[in-house]
């Protein structure tokens, strides 16, 4: 199993583990979308409790990438970190921005 795949079972398991429905294809597209830091252990996972990496994932994530701004970025990343859990601090990057993705019903971005 290549180093992506087991990446992609990762995530697969702490979506299963949180009940949230996985679309592979969108996963997959998402996973790629973040290059190398997907195999960077520190890179590879979001940080909800410092204000600066969430700043971080609404601008050059959310406003670059999904071209979304204001309230609705704020709800994306609110809705991201309850969806995972606020006391789970493992979460993994390519979750995160699967949630906010579809939170925001920009998966045309990823097509």
């Amino acid at each position: 199993m290549s180093k992506f795949d087991e990446a992609i079972e990762d995530c697969k398991t702490q979506m299963k583990s949180t009940g949230i429905d996985c679309d592979e294809k969108l996963l997959s597209s998402v996973a790629k979308g973040l290059g190398p830091s997907l195999y960077n252990r520190d890179a590879n996972l979001v940080a909800a409790g410092d204000k600066k990496e969430l700043e971080n994932v609404k601008t050059r994530f959310i406003q670059r990438k999904l071209g979304v701004e204001g309230e609705q970025a704020d709800a994306a990343i609110a809705h991201a970190i309850e969806k995972i859990g606020a006391s789970n601090r493992q979460k993994l990057r390519p979750v995160f921005y699967y949630l906010i993705v579809k939170f925001l019903n920009k998966e045309s971005v990823y097509q």
